[in-house]
């Protein structure tokens, strides 16, 4: 016997998709130009106060109350439906706003960067934009009675300094009460349409260090009455990065690479002070939470073997982003339900990048996931990368997202 409310719900079902496209579409001309008056004004982290007002104001003449973070630039806005249940998880969504402190090199488009020095050679402009158009669609199926649960969305500052403008949000308790958290990043090697999805880590940590060593100083002629400074700081620029990768899981891909040494004045004086300078770079989380302490221990036992006092200044950039399996899931049923037909490949496996990325912090927090954006345009053979810049986008990637992320609010996502 045919169950009507079944029936039902399969209309419904049926006529969902196209309904959601036609109201993403219709916010989809404002966001390209939005994308682009924000690619005409590049701002770097923390001095997004152009890029906040803007959003601001849409943001509120769209019944919204966003809120600007304590410094100044970025903010948060909730999308709570009436009638959601006291302490119901948030679904949030975040976005980017900065830019790169690079020329913009396109001479063929209306809305290069006027800004000398400043480039939107990252895609946060576009990711802003599908946050942005995220909101506006949620907003009214709120009204509509649509919205199921309520939606945090981010519109975060300074993603290019480390550690990161995630931790400026988090400290202003945009984390709170979040269940699960998305993003997209856009990927110049994927084609518009599509998505690159991995399960596991997505992007890699990576970290800075100094390594001060210091000695009494003396005369090359007698080594043994003082530290052999140059000796010591020589041993640690060849043997430390080995030993380091011995004691560490080879399957967290660690290593210890050195940028800078430097030490002494003249060829008979044996110097007071030595420095090391580097980076510590990890595929997988449990090395990067092992690292300084380890780094620590056995620079302490070299520096004994050479009589140097040391002092080691380790600067945390960020985690690794390990995207969660159910998240990953959610955005490949969303992606492939909105998007899939017949042989079409819409979902696609994607390489983790020795790249940092600072979503990894809210991940910290949440179980969530980042999924590579397509924006390159079909047929398009040129080799492009990020932070180049001549980088640019197929502005069809801005519905795209749109689409995906309210499909993921509206249909897809379990908190």
């Amino acid at each position: 016997m045919n169950d009507p409310r079944t029936a039902q719900q399969a209309t419904l079902a049926a006529a969902r998709p196209v309904d959601l496209r036609t109201r993403v579409r219709a916010f989809e001309a404002e966001l390209i130009a939005f994308r682009r008056d924000l690619h005409r004004h590049p701002e770097l982290g923390r001095q997004e106060f152009r890029t906040t007002g803007l959003l601001r104001d849409r943001l509120v003449a769209a019944g919204l109350e966003p809120r600007v973070l304590p410094g100044g630039t970025g903010m948060t806005v909730d999308i709570v439906p009436p009638g959601t249940p006291a302490g119901m998880p948030f679904l949030a969504f975040r976005a980017d706003i900065d830019a790169l402190p690079i020329d913009d090199a396109k001479t063929d488009v209306t809305y290069r960067s006027t800004v000398p020095g400043r480039a939107h050679a990252c895609g946060h402009d576009v990711h802003t934009s599908i946050v942005l158009g995220t909101a506006l669609v949620l907003a009214a199926a709120a009204r509509n009675g649509e919205l199921r649960r309520p939606v945090r969305l981010f519109f975060q500052p300074a993603e290019e300094v480390m550690p990161g403008g995630a931790l400026d949000v988090i400290k202003a308790g945009g984390m709170d009460n979040v269940g699960r958290i998305f993003a997209v990043h856009c990927d110049p090697k994927v084609t518009v349409g599509r998505i690159g999805l991995k399960v596991g880590a997505i992007t890699s940590a990576c970290d800075r260090l100094v390594l001060h060593l210091d000695g009494p100083g003396g005369h090359t002629a007698r080594p043994h009455l003082t530290t052999d400074l140059v000796t010591a700081i020589a041993r640690m620029a060849a043997d430390l990065p080995g030993v380091f990768a011995r004691r560490m899981d080879p399957r967290w891909g660690v290593s210890l690479v050195w940028g800078r040494i430097a030490s002494g004045s003249a060829a008979n004086v044996i110097p007071q002070h030595a420095e090391l300078e580097g980076t510590v770079r990890c595929l997988e989380l449990p090395g990067w939470r092992e690292a300084p302490d380890l780094l620590h221990e056995l620079i302490a036992k070299m520096a004994e073997t050479h009589r140097a006092k040391w002092t080691l200044d380790y600067h945390r950039g960020v985690p690794p982003v390990v995207n969660e399996a159910v998240s990953i899931a959610q955005l490949e049923a969303a992606m492939t339900a909105r998007f899939g037909a017949a042989g079409q490949v819409v979902v696609e496996e994607t390489e983790q990048s020795l790249g940092g990325e600072d979503f990894s912090w809210y991940l910290e927090h949440a179980p969530g996931a980042l999924a590579r954006l397509g924006v390159r345009a079909p047929g398009d053979s040129a080799v492009r990368d990020l932070h180049q810049g001549r980088f640019d986008v197929d502005e069809r990637a801005i519905g795209i997202g749109v689409e995906l992320f309210a499909a993921l609010a509206l249909e897809h996502s379990e908190v």
